[in-house]
């Protein structure tokens, strides 16, 4: 059975996250009525404060790092917020660290930087065993996101599925021609679980997908990216029905180079992103994407990490969430000729 979330207590409160977090750690200013409501829906919903009260017995500061690649990109963003937000349900303090580059990230894991931390839950751009050669960890780190290690305990995020229901749904609404705008690779080629999903999707459909209808732009995070690798295809002037973007940002730059163009969103190309940001339900039109289901993920990641300081001497585990579709207008079926 999943373990109730902070989310879920504030769904039914009908107040924020961070408003439960603040009823939860007995902090003032939060009203009464609202203060019983918030502790109502946890009594129903089950949720479960851990105050991490042994480590701080055994000397531990009951500080958490939170690493990141960088903040411009939503998902990083709201990732983190819900990150830190659900560790301080917990009782825990948060350093947040932003680690742009190989060596930032090594220096978060290894301590360098994040000296404060008992433990530290990264969203990892390289390969993160990588950082630890022979020797293991000497606490606590959780990955969330990217491919499992063998070395430290990993949420995987339902990528394949989740770009494979994306996919699907472009081609059952009768696109057939679709661009993949990606991120560039050392190999010069789309690879990875989302372009798994993108091909057997196509596979399913007796399709084969189109290499002229692969582009990236140089930094998969920005959405000038989006806007540069698109702009790129549409002036190669090949013909394409559909984009599938890597992400919510690339697609919002690929949302602006489609319509500077004078192409219609989605009467003539339908479009979609990944992540379900909060900004993809606020373009123009509105962004079909895939929930990687971060409420599951972040509450998977920081069980795990608790386990870990509560002493848990267990080889690294994976553990791994779902995904969704989530359709919005950019995506709407081609009207009948």
């Amino acid at each position: 059975m999943r373990r109730p979330t902070l989310d879920d207590v504030a769904a039914l409160a009908g107040v924020s996250a961070k408003t439960v977090s603040n009823v939860l750690l007995e902090r003032p200013h939060v009203a009464e009525a609202t203060r019983d409501r918030v502790l109502s829906a946890v009594k129903t919903v089950g949720y479960r404060v851990n105050h991490a009260g042994r480590g701080l017995a055994s000397g531990r500061s009951g500080r958490i790092a939170v690493v990141v690649p960088n903040l411009h990109q939503p998902y990083f963003a709201e990732t983190a917020e819900r990150l830190i937000l659900e560790l301080s349900a917990r009782g825990f303090t948060s350093t947040l660290r932003i680690a742009p580059d190989e060596a930032a990230e090594r220096d978060a894991i290894l301590g360098r930087t994040t000296t404060d931390a008992d433990a530290v839950i990264i969203c990892p751009h390289f390969f993160v065993a990588s950082f630890f050669g022979s020797s293991p960890p000497e606490r606590p780190i959780v990955q969330l996101g990217g491919a499992p290690n063998g070395v430290v305990d990993t949420v995987v995020m339902g990528e394949r599925e989740g770009f494979e229901a994306v996919t699907r749904h472009l081609l059952d609404t009768g696109r057939r021609r679709l661009a993949l705008v990606w991120n560039s690779t050392s190999s010069g080629k789309p690879e990875g679980e989302r372009y798994v999903g993108f091909t057997a999707a196509h596979a399913a459909h007796g399709l084969e997908p189109d290499p002229a209808l692969m582009v990236s732009g140089s930094d998969w995070d920005r959405r000038a990216s989006g806007y540069e690798a698109m702009t790129g295809l549409i002036r190669t002037g090949v013909d394409f029905d559909g984009v599938v973007a890597v992400n919510d940002a690339i697609a919002v730059g690929a949302l602006r180079a489609l319509v500077s163009h004078g192409i219609r969103v989605p009467e003539d190309v339908a479009l979609t992103g990944f992540d379900d940001t909060d900004e993809a339900g606020f373009t123009v039109p509105p962004l079909t994407s895939v929930s990687p289901e971060r409420e599951d993920m972040v509450s998977n990641a920081v069980d795990m990490l608790v386990e870990r300081l509560d002493g848990l001497a267990a080889p690294a585990r994976v553990r791994r969430t779902g995904a969704h579709l989530v359709p919005r207008a950019s995506s709407a079926a081609p009207a009948p000729a």
